[in-house]
């Protein structure tokens, strides 16, 4: 129930990415803003709002990156945060790529413990969608739709599985400053 912080480790992985002339800042990479932000993101410090639809994120952080709008949009959000160093990396290209710089990573400024809890409870929601979701695009005959519904039961898999127990450790995090130790009592969703 460890949570990983990817914070302290932006400058460094920022620095590693692949550049299209100048090295990207964090500024240009995350100009998402907080109240734009598509409701399926998991909880955390990253998180997609008005992205384009381009559907490039999946190509380089398929374990973390879907596509999905209440509009036919299909913008992109998080669906998983990153935990390694590897993991960050795939996410900051992803978002790097992203046109419209819709991505933001001031989440741990804006989730508390309630709001997480808020999150968590709607999760019936978001298993409607994705099931809904998953429904149509596996059957699709677009082969980016058919390689995003496995991200979808991917999603949905977290959803069932470990995300009750990384949700916990985020707000542990968020009420301590710290990864909770392995005695530590950790918040209740």
């Amino acid at each position: 129930m460890r949570y990983w912080d990817p914070m302290p480790h932006l400058d460094a992985v920022i620095d590693s990415l692949p550049q299209h002339g100048l090295r990207p800042s964090l500024d240009q990479i995350c100009q998402g803003k907080w109240d734009e932000r598509n409701w399926r993101n998991v909880p955390g410090p990253f998180y997609g709002a008005m992205t384009d639809n381009c559907w490039v994120g999946r190509l380089h952080a398929p374990h973390h990156v879907l596509y999905g709008d209440d509009i036919e949009y299909e913008q992109e959000f998080l669906y998983r945060q990153p935990r390694t160093l590897a993991e960050l990396q795939d996410v900051l290209v992803a978002m790097q790529e992203d046109p419209w710089a819709g991505w933001a990573c001031d989440g741990d400024s804006h989730w508390s413990l309630n709001l997480v809890r808020e999150w968590w409870r709607e999760r019936g929601r978001l298993r409607e969608w994705i099931t809904a979701k998953h429904r149509r695009w596996i059957v699709s005959e677009r082969a980016d739709e058919r390689e995003a519904a496995s991200g979808l039961a991917d999603y949905l898999a977290y959803l069932d599985g470990d995300l009750a127990d990384h949700l916990r450790g985020y707000m542990f995090f968020l009420d301590n400053g710290v990864s909770p130790a392995p005695l530590d009592r950790v918040p209740a969703l």
